[in-house]
């Protein structure tokens, strides 16, 4: 397998400065995959904490995403790696 990843990470662009918009918030009836729930919503009772909008705001729980589509939250803790200002 570490042939494999080695392969894969040679092949791979990281870029920067990406303009997106991610969340864990969306309607079932509205998608048609499975989705987990944000766990600050779920903490909250709530459906507006996103983990990333369109040229407005990042989550401070947010920590990425990893192929294909698993996002990585560190809540209840905040990013330690974090560099935006709040």
């Amino acid at each position: 397998m570490e042939g494999r990843e080695s392969i894969v990470e040679a092949a791979m662009n990281k870029l920067t400065g990406a303009n997106m918009d991610i969340d864990l918030a969306t309607a079932a009836d509205h998608i048609s995959w499975h989705q987990e729930q944000c766990p600050w919503n779920a903490m909250e009772g709530a459906d507006h904490h996103r983990c990333a909008v369109k040229s407005i705001s990042i989550c401070p729980y947010f920590c990425g995403v990893e192929y294909l589509d698993t996002l990585l939250c560190c809540y209840p803790k905040e990013n330690p790696y974090r560099t935006i200002s709040k």
